[in-house]
C-alpha cells in the first residue's frame, strides 16, 4: 500500500513540474515579444492595429498621341486563280507549257486531238457551198420570175442552217485547243501526253500573283472607318518585310454570324515573294486619338459586368469601372472611367481590396 502511494505522489509531482514548465516557458515568449509587440504588430498590421500598406506599382494617367491601329490577321489570295480543265473529251496530243513557268495571255497550253471534228467541219463546209450555189440560183431565177418567193426562201433557210452548223462544228473545234485565260504562272500538271482528257480531269493550276490580294475581316464596330483606298501594312510568318496594301473593295454588309465587315486590299508582289494561301498579320490604320488615355494591360481586371481598374486615392486603393478600346501588346485605351492625374495601380491586382491601403511606387511610362 506504501508503495501504491508512493507512486502516485511521484506521478502527481511529475504532472505538476509539467504544469510549471509550460507556464514559465509562455511567460518567457510573452516577455520577449513585449518588447517588440509594437513592431512585430507594425509589420503585420501596422500602428494601432491597422494593415499595413501593401506596395505595388502604379502610373499616374497622361493624354498622349496615339495611333489607332487596328491589328488583325488575313490570308493572301491571288489576283486571279483557275483550275485549268477541258470542256471536251479526247486524247492529248500536246502539251505545251513548262511546270512552275509563267504564259501569257491567249497562249496555248494544251492540244486535244481533233481529227474527227476536223472531218465534221470539212463536211458542213462542202454542203454549205452547194447550198450557197443553190441559193444563188435561186435569187437569178426569182428576179426572173421562174421560181416562187416561197421556194427561193426555203433555199435561203437551208443555206442559213448549214452556216450555223458550220459555225457550231468550229466552237467544238476550238474547244479543243486550251489557251491562258490571263497572264500567270502555271503550277504542276497533272496530265502526260496521250491522256485521255474528259471535263473532270484537272489539267493544272494557273495563278496571278502580281499584284496579290489580301482578304481580312473587322469587328462590326470599325466598320465605318475603313474606307476604300485606305492603307494597310502586313507581314507573312515567311518573311519579317513589312508589305503596303490598298483597300480596294468592302463588303457592302455586315456577316450576321460573325459580326464582321469584310474587306480586300491588293499589295505588289513583283519578286512573287507572298505566296498565295499565307498567313497575314494586318495593321490597319484607323485614326490619330490626340488625348488618349492608355495603361498597361495588366493593370485591366476583367470582372462579370465589364472592366474595373485599381486608383489610389487618399492613400487607399478604389475601384473604378472603365470602358476600353484598342489593345496594344503592351497597353489598351480606355475611352471612359479615367482622367488625367489619376494614379492607376499596375501591379497586385489579385490581392487588391476597395479601400486597402496602399503604398505606390510609381513607374516611368
Amino acid at each position: 500500500m506504501k508503495k501504491r502511494y508512493i507512486f502516485y505522489i511521484i506521478l502527481a509531482l511529475g504532472l505538476a513540474y509539467l504544469v510549471y514548465y509550460r507556464i514559465s516557458a509562455n511567460k518567457k515568449i510573452e516577455g520577449k515579444g513585449g518588447a517588440g509587440a509594437g513592431q512585430g504588430k507594425g509589420a503585420k498590421g501596422g500602428k494601432d492595429g491597422k494593415s499595413a500598406p501593401l506596395v505595388v506599382d502604379g502610373i499616374i494617367v497622361k493624354p498622349v498621341s496615339f495611333d489607332n491601329d487596328l491589328e488583325i490577321t488575313g490570308a493572301i489570295d491571288a489576283n486571279e486563280s483557275v483550275v485549268l480543265k477541258s470542256e471536251v473529251s479526247g486524247l492529248v496530243t500536246g502539251i505545251f507549257f513548262k511546270e512552275g513557268s509563267t504564259v501569257s495571255k491567249g497562249s496555248v497550253l494544251v492540244k486535244v486531238n481533233d481529227l474527227d471534228i476536223q472531218a465534221q467541219l470539212q463536211e458542213a463546209l462542202t454542203k454549205q457551198r452547194l447550198s450557197g450555189t443553190n441559193e444563188n440560183r435561186a435569187k437569178q431565177l426569182l428576179a426572173k420570175g421562174a421560181i416562187s418567193q416561197e421556194e427561193y426562201d426555203t433555199s435561203l433557210a437551208d443555206l442559213k442552217s448549214l452556216q450555223a452548223q458550220s459555225q457550231l462544228i468550229r466552237a467544238q473545234l476550238a474547244k479543243t485547243t486550251i489557251r491562258a485565260p490571263f497572264t500567270g504562272r502555271v503550277g504542276l500538271r497533272n496530265i502526260s501526253a496521250g491522256t485521255y482528257l474528259t471535263p473532270a480531269t484537272t489539267i493544272a493550276n494557273l495563278v496571278s500573283t502580281n499584284p496579290i490580294k489580301v482578304t481580312f475581316s473587322v469587328p462590326e464596330k470599325y466598320a465605318g472607318q475603313i474606307k476604300v483606298n485606305s492603307e494597310i501594312s502586313f507581314t507573312t510568318d515567311g518573311s519579317s518585310k513589312e508589305n503596303i496594301g490598298k483597300v480596294y473593295a468592302i463588303e457592302p454588309g455586315i456577316n450576321a454570324t460573325t459580326r464582321t465587315l469584310q474587306i480586300r486590299a491588293l499589295a505588289s508582289n513583283a519578286d512573287n515573294a507572298l505566296l498565295p494561301g499565307s498567313f497575314a498579320k494586318i495593321k490597319l490604320a484607323l485614326n490619330t486619338l490626340k488625348d488618349a488615355i492608355l495603361i498597361p494591360n495588366e493593370a485591366v481586371v476583367p470582372v462579370l459586368k465589364g472592366k474595373i481598374v485599381y486608383i489610389q486615392k487618399n492613400g487607399k486603393a478604389q475601384e473604378v469601372k472603365v470602358e476600353a478600346g484598342t489593345r496594344t501588346d503592351e497597353n489598351i485605351v480606355i475611352t471612359s472611367g479615367l482622367k488625367a492625374g489619376d494614379t492607376v495601380l499596375t501591379t497586385g491586382s489579385m490581392a487588391l481590396k476597395k479601400d486597402a491601403p496602399v503604398k505606390v511606387h510609381l513607374v516611368k511610362q
